[in-house]
């Protein structure tokens, strides 16, 4: 009985430490492979890795969307295991509900949605200390925002997302969403992206000392079709979002560009494959920009197809190249429980504790560091 009582005594006081002691760290603080790709389904994680952590790489990146509906713990804590094993590390990306492929216009969120999500996502084990989130999508369309777009609002959003994730975990790392770096101003359905910033601040002071990153979709426009330059409608747009950030903040934030990429329709393979090395080499190279997860790496059908990496199941001459581009082995922090409860929830549904085989099955259920406690706890 004391024993019972110690350990829950304990479990009560580790929770309330744990709360306390998680907190992110600057990804440009350790060796970082930038290098990613933006899948659409969990399946496609162990081929992503395969692209991402190729000739010398480890530890990229993959960003994906998760739908309001469809918060499948089974399914979603698979992906991140799946991610562990093989070294990707995960950029979750908020979505309210629609087609991917055939969409009139996102339903716009509501706080109600960013509850869900952190208590959502704050159940799963995560295989980085830092849990990156994108909090939502090219917001400063119309079509993306419920029809009209509105910086006031998604700047309440975000800043109430910070708020309840942060509360859940500190080990979140909050990303502003990516915009449509195409946009201009169109009354009730688009905003440029720079004047979105600023009316974003306009409308919660402070909004972007906030954030932990800034997300950028720096595709290169007009028409996806540009060679790498130094526009403020290219693959460089990323920079001027950071000094309007930075400006704003007072901060050095870090860049995480998670989409980019060439139109199919226009441009040849062999020339992008030449852009995406040239990008690469002398804009994406910043050390500000933490990762650049391309848009996209399999679409058969639609309007995504003309940037997939791979069609029809055939990898394109723009994939080899992406994989061939040398790269840095990643050396993200990983997530460390301090108590491993799978452990304590094997002890709980097992009946005869100080059963032999059941002792020992408990011990194969928990890690390293906790077994010394369970032998003192069960009395073995």
């Amino acid at each position: 009985m004391k024993k019972l009582i110690f350990l829950i005594t304990f479990i009560i006081f580790l929770l309330f430490s744990i709360q306390k002691s998680y907190a992110i760290y600057d990804p440009r603080s350790v060796d970082n492979n930038k290098f990613g790709i933006h899948i659409l389904f969990p399946e496609e994680i162990s081929e992503a890795a395969a692209l991402i952590n190729s000739s010398g790489g480890d530890w990229g990146y993959v960003t994906i969307p998760i739908r309001a509906s469809d918060r499948d713990l089974d399914k979603w804590q698979t992906f991140m295991n799946n991610a562990k094993k093989y070294h990707v590390i995960p950029i979750i990306r908020l979505a309210t509900d629609g087609d991917y492929f055939d969409k009139i216009s996102w339903a716009k969120p509501s706080n109600y949605d960013i509850l869900d999500f952190s208590n959502f996502l704050n159940s799963l084990s995560w295989p980085t200390k830092n849990r990156y989130i994108i909090v939502y999508n090219e917001v400063n369309r119309g079509d993306e925002w419920g029809g009209i777009p509105n910086a006031a609002e998604y700047a309440e959003i975000l800043n109430y997302a910070i708020d309840e994730f942060k509360n859940k975990n500190q080990d979140f790392f909050i990303i502003s969403a990516g915009f449509d770096n195409a946009s201009i101003n169109v009354t009730d359905r688009y905003i440029n992206q720079y004047d979105y910033m600023y009316q974003m601040e306009d409308a919660v002071p402070g909004i972007f000392a906030k954030i932990d990153g800034i997300g950028s979709h720096s595709y290169p426009n007009p028409a996806f079709s540009s060679p790498p330059s130094s526009t403020k409608n290219g693959v460089f747009s990323f920079f001027y979002q950071k000094n309007i950030a930075d400006n704003l903040s007072g901060k050095d934030i870090p860049v995480f560009i998670t989409e980019t990429g060439w139109t199919s329709d226009t441009i040849s393979q062999d020339q992008q494959s030449i852009y995406y090395q040239d990008a690469f080499r002398s804009y994406w190279n910043d050390p500000s920009v933490i990762a650049v997860t391309p848009f996209i790496f399999i679409a058969d059908k639609g309007p995504f197809a003309q940037f997939s990496f791979i069609k029809s199941g055939q990898k394109t001459k723009i994939y080899n190249t992406y994989k061939s581009i040398l790269k840095v082995r990643g050396q993200p922090l990983l997530s460390k429980d301090v108590f491993d409860f799978s452990g304590l929830q094997f002890v709980y549904k097992t009946k005869e504790f100080k059963n032999k085989n059941n002792f020992n099955s408990i011990l194969n259920n928990i890690n390293k560091s906790s077994k010394t406690f369970f032998k003192w706890l069960l009395g073995a």
